[in-house]
């Protein structure tokens, strides 16, 4: 039994956003990997399906099931308690729940995108704040998903933009302090995915978005290339070839160039 030696728990990987899209193969990519998992998200209809996916396809265990919005009141502290009467320690985090607004923030719902700094920003942070313990006991790590708008200022997509800069930021930060303790830290940057993330920004995959098609890149193998990350101790993994070429760009272009240019293709996404 995968249990901590001073606890007697059961050792975990906990997985935010695990609903659907990057975060549902992720879980898949887990268990199959041997891992314990538990699946935190708003819908537990979808989280029970995926349980039971999982758990039919010869899964150890189970996945733990949390319904869970990690933007109210409490959130942390009833996730903390399921764990605990699951009898599970966090061995490993993964922060993926978060989501984007596309247009000009002056045009945008500024709750709205005040409630994407509160989930892209806040939540993840505190998430890791809350577990990291455990999992430097556990020499455990944690993947944050982050994105490659994390390298570039995004005119027409500005908050979202901003918060995965500072996923990245932090996590290449956190991987430096913790290495020391044993403890891996990866950031995960996809470029775009076809999953509920871009109904939920206000995609739209016609017109001049099927230039994008190039970068798009099935979830599973994003999912994939994360854990590839975290397990080999890379701090950042950019997956697939046209997107490590948008970033070499965007870190390498004037930005009286760049931002034009990000600009209008932002435009052509809405």
């Amino acid at each position: 039994m995968n249990e901590t030696a001073a606890t007697g728990l059961r050792k975990a990987t906990i997985i935010t956003g695990a609903s659907e899209g990057i975060g549902a193969e992720l879980a898949r990519v887990f268990a199959a990997k041997g891992h314990e998992v538990a699946l935190v998200a708003r819908r537990r209809d979808l989280l029970e399906a995926l349980a039971g996916e999982i758990a039919a396809s010869g899964a150890a265990k189970r996945p733990l099931v949390v319904e869970l919005d990690l933007l109210a009141d409490g959130a942390l502290d009833r996730l903390e308690q399921a764990l605990a009467e699951a009898g599970l320690a966090p061995e490993i985090l993964v922060n993926n729940a978060g989501f984007g607004l596309i247009g000009r923030a002056v045009d945008l719902d500024a709750s709205e995108q005040l409630a994407m700094i509160d989930l892209n920003v806040r939540a993840l942070t505190a998430l890791t704040l809350r577990f990291l313990k455990p999992i430097v006991a556990a020499r455990g790590g944690v993947l944050n998903v982050a994105s490659i708008a994390s390298f570039m200022p995004g005119p027409g997509f500005a908050v979202y933009y901003a918060t995965k800069a500072y996923v990245r930021s932090f996590s290449e930060a956190l991987a430096e302090e913790l290495r020391p303790l044993g403890v891996k830290v990866a950031a995960l940057c996809p470029g775009p995915v076809r999953t509920g993330f871009q109904s939920r920004a206000g995609f739209d995959f016609t017109g001049e978005m099927k230039a994008m098609t190039p970068a798009l890149l099935p979830a599973d193998m994003v999912a994939r290339a994360g854990y590839d990350a975290l397990m080999s101790g890379r701090r950042v993994v950019v997956p697939g070839l046209v997107n490590k070429i948008i970033v070499f760009v965007s870190r390498t272009a004037p930005r009286a160039i760049l931002l034009p240019l990000l600009a209008r293709a932002q435009r052509a996404r809405a």
